[in-house]
């Protein structure tokens, strides 16, 4: 019997100019969705004893020029990761209403679902709730490594991207939506902020009793200056009023309000605070728009 895989490859051979020659689209039927130009590399957590993998795209002018390039950083990856590279390759076209940026997607660790993976790397501390359960059955939840999670970042992953790849890491943008966005914050709070630029979609200020206002609160005493640029956001409806589509428990339009009052109350020198209420989104429709207003505030093209 023929070996399915040598016919994959043989058809491959047939791709030339970007026109599939007559024969390949039948060896090719059935096999799995590509995204071109993409690549899934695995790096070790060093300190942590895990491997994740990260997704990679490149800019399409990458392979003709030897510039470098903006890095985009977003974090569950198998979600935002295809999302942002499509709004990226829609929006921007000939990089008119978005610049052209490498995109590095972060996902979960080998092994862990995304909620065992996403609880315990993204969040700065335990939950509100003690009887919370996990969905690893024989494994307990684990909440609270985010600062650990920063320094695989840190440590791992950008000198990962420096040595494969052309990357300008002197403008990094991060990109994060729920616990996403307190991964966020926790790097942003460092003793040195790791990125340049922070979209921070629906951020989960609630988490741990509302943690991160003190942790707000404890920077403040202790630094004279952030230098970064963040941008808050969430959705119309992710706040507390009657109506199917808002929330019934937390208000996250309030808490992103007062967030950066408290931020903007420090008058920082080197930060940068933008918020805005996204109409007619709630938790679950508002990433494609966080990301879309991310990366045009973060990475304006020619035409911005």
């Amino acid at each position: 019997m023929k070996n399915p895989l040598r016919a994959l490859a043989a058809a491959c051979c047939f791709v030339a100019g970007g026109a599939l020659a007559q024969g390949a689209s039948i060896a090719l039927e059935g096999a799995p969705y590509v995204l071109e130009g993409t690549e899934v590399r695995t790096v070790r957590a060093r300190e942590l004893q895990r491997d994740y993998q990260i997704y990679v795209s490149l800019p399409p002018s990458y392979a003709r020029s030897g510039r470098s390039y903006p890095v985009v950083f977003v974090t569950d990856a198998p979600y935002a990761f295809p999302l942002t590279r499509a709004i990226a390759s829609r929006a921007g076209r000939k990089g008119r209403t978005i610049g052209e940026f490498i995109l590095v997607g972060l996902s979960y660790a080998n092994g862990d679902t995304p909620e065992y993976s996403r609880r315990r790397d993204y969040t700065p501390g335990p939950p509100d709730d003690p009887d919370v359960r996990s969905d690893m059955p024989g494994r307990e939840p684990k909440f609270g490594e985010a600062a650990a999670f920063a320094r695989f970042i840190a440590n791992d992953v950008f000198p990962f991207v420096t040595k494969h790849y052309r990357a300008d890491m002197h403008r990094k943008t991060f990109i994060g939506h729920s616990y996403g966005s307190l991964l966020g914050l926790e790097m942003l709070f460092g003793e040195r902020a790791m990125f340049e630029n922070y979209v921070l979609g629906s951020p989960s200020l609630w988490f741990g009793r509302r943690m991160m206002f003190e942790r707000e609160k404890a920077v403040a005493a202790s630094r004279r200056d952030i230098r970064a640029n963040v941008l808050l956001a969430v959705g119309e409806y992710e706040a507390i009023r009657p109506g199917p589509r808002f929330n019934k428990r937390e208000d996250l339009v309030r808490d992103m309000r007062a967030f950066k009052a408290a931020l903007k109350s420090r008058n920082y020198p080197g930060l940068k605070v933008d918020a805005d209420v996204i109409p007619e989104e709630d938790h679950l429709t508002v990433g494609p728009a966080v990301i879309t207003r991310g990366l045009r505030w973060a990475l304006p093209g020619s035409e911005e």
